[in-house]
């Protein structure tokens, strides 16, 4: 039988504790690194943005945001989905009134459809819990600039503010710079935003083959007869999320697109 002394006893005491104290050391050290230098070197987040991420999560429960996804058979700039499939995606440009939004969103999930949301950065500073409803409603969520002005014709620094503005916005909102990039005020990005879009994150820009003109105000029945009159296989359509024709026009369409045997989905799921 082993023995154990007075002597060993305190030896075994001193060395746990010793052990114990290092261990809360080394996990004081790694905590204290964390937050005391937030300016370490390779650094390319703003202060504001960091400052910004510190602010608490979106609750556990809610619908995580997808992050944009590369496809690779698609082109950078894509106008449409496959044509060998009946499915649409409708897109709508983010902004404007948000009880139309929110009024458009609940028509299209009343009849099982899903849209593709292409929000403004100064919108969603405005109506930032939109960016969560989208999402939680199963819709597409992505960036169609800051301030919604002529990208095409800005400089390159001012293009590149534009896109990573409305980026981080939509990051800290959702966890997610958004699934599409769509440039404001054109069709078609120029080659610069393009370019200016990948390197922010955004494989794809997205843009469109049926423009249903709704923000002309030209009535309901005349966006419903224009994107039914084009619409097809693997069509994208162009809309808003801020004009009442919208609104009214929606369920006329997917009515139709359902006798036509078209689902509505997100471009996501299109492109996918």
């Amino acid at each position: 039988m082993v023995r154990v002394t007075t002597t060993d006893r305190r030896t075994a005491l001193r060395a746990g504790a010793c052990l114990a104290a290092a261990g809360a050391l080394a996990a004081g050290c790694a905590t204290h690194g964390a937050v005391a230098h937030p300016e370490r070197a390779g650094s390319t987040t703003p202060p504001t943005d960091r400052a910004r991420a510190a602010s608490p999560p979106a609750p556990a429960t809610a619908t995580p945001a997808p992050t944009p996804r590369l496809f690779p058979h698609a082109a950078a700039q894509i106008t449409h989905g496959p044509r060998d499939r009946p499915r649409v995606a409708l897109t709508c440009h983010g902004q404007g009134d948000p009880e139309l939004a929110r009024a458009l969103l609940a028509a299209a999930e009343t009849h099982g459809a899903r849209l593709t949301v292409l929000a403004v950065g100064s919108w969603l500073d405005a109506h930032p819990e939109l960016a969560r409803r989208i999402l939680d409603g199963g819709h597409d969520l992505g960036n169609h600039t800051q301030r919604h002005l002529d990208v095409n014709a800005m400089s390159e620094a001012e293009a590149e503010r534009e896109i990573i503005d409305c980026a981080q916005r939509l990051r800290r909102l959702t966890g997610s710079i958004g699934t599409w990039f769509r440039p404001s005020r054109a069709a078609r990005a120029s080659p610069l935003v393009e370019r200016l879009a990948r390197a922010a994150g955004y494989p794809h820009v997205l843009s469109y083959d049926v423009d249903s003109l709704d923000f002309t105000a030209p009535g309901a029945p005349a966006v419903a007869r224009k994107v039914l009159g084009e619409i097809r296989n693997g069509s994208v359509v162009s809309l808003h999320l801020g004009y009442a024709d919208t609104v009214a026009a929606l369920p006329a369409v997917l009515e139709e697109l359902d006798r036509r045997g078209l689902r509505a989905v997100t471009t996501t799921e299109l492109i996918g």
